[in-house]
């Protein structure tokens, strides 16, 4: 069995996967939500999002730490710092100094903060996985959940973006697009916490990768451009025949490509404004 964490890794009484889930589920309103029509007339307006602008794995799950609280133009330099350093593998960060790390990830913000849940996660792997993503990412995803949360740095928005974007498990990721989108058409109320947002998405959709890793993309750049904190565009959304009190349109003019893979472009523990960057 392999070595647990260190206490200094572990964030202080994580609570059980399982009981965090039930109280969740307990709290949520018992009418189901139909989001399958939010997803297909996103997809109809916009098509695939091709997200996660990110070289394997490992790459992936830097840019979903670093992008805490910043941009991710600000994440690219930093990721490209990591490259010519041939510093993008958990050996090598495991073994670079933090002090250095630190200085070639600066431009993220917060970059002593990160160079150290960068090596905590590496950190992490190295001692239960033997440093394999492969094998990380084989684990039932419940117990991968609840490892990945109490590794010191690692939060709910961010441990999700490893399961669903690197990992491949179904585990739809919340921000705050999600949460503006979801409260202004009356799916959800304020009060909600993050687990129960994110049951609200996994009890009435099927666990699909490909379509959490779509529709995620596609609530992030709706938020964005149409559902803005302040000025939303509602008349101009793909979403307002939607909207509370409003008269379905006869029907949506479906996007001529072909449906989406797995693809995606990262998020943010506090969802930044994010610009997609081309790799």
């Amino acid at each position: 069995m392999s070595a647990p964490p260190q206490a200094s890794q572990i964030e202080p009484h994580p609570r059980p996967e399982a009981k965090r889930l039930a109280e969740a589920s307990s709290r949520l309103p018992h009418a189901r939500p139909r989001l399958r029509p939010y997803y297909d007339a996103l997809f109809a307006a916009h098509g695939p999002q091709h997200w996660w602008p990110g070289r394997g794995p490992f790459e992936i799950i830097v840019g979903a730490i670093l992008v805490q609280n910043t941009s991710w133009t600000n994440v690219v330099t930093a990721i490209e710092n990591l490259r010519l350093a041939k510093l993008l593998t958990p050996r090598a960060i495991d073994a670079v100094s933090t002090e250095r790390l630190a200085r070639l990830i600066r431009s993220s913000g917060y970059f002593r903060q990160k160079a150290k849940k960068l090596k905590n996660f590496v950190r992490f792997l190295r001692r239960a996985y033997q440093g394999s993503l492969a094998k990380m990412s084989r684990a039932p995803t419940l117990m991968l959940r609840e490892q990945l949360l109490a590794v010191h740095g690692i939060g709910p928005e961010t441990a999700d973006s490893i399961l669903l974007y690197a990992a491949k498990h179904p585990v739809f990721v919340i921000d705050a697009y999600t949460r503006r989108i979801l409260e202004r058409h009356g799916l959800a109320d304020e009060s909600l916490d993050y687990e129960e947002v994110r049951k609200l998405f996994e009890r009435n959709l099927s666990p699909d990768v490909a379509l959490y890793n779509e529709f995620h993309a596609l609530i992030v750049h709706t938020g964005k451009h149409f559902c803005r904190p302040r000025d939303p565009r509602c008349g101009e959304c793909p979403l307002k025949s939607l909207l509370p009190m409003t008269q379905p349109e006869p029907g949506l003019a479906p996007w001529s490509g072909s449906r989406p893979g797995p693809v995606a472009e990262p998020l943010s523990e506090l969802s930044p404004e994010r610009t997609v960057a081309a790799t």
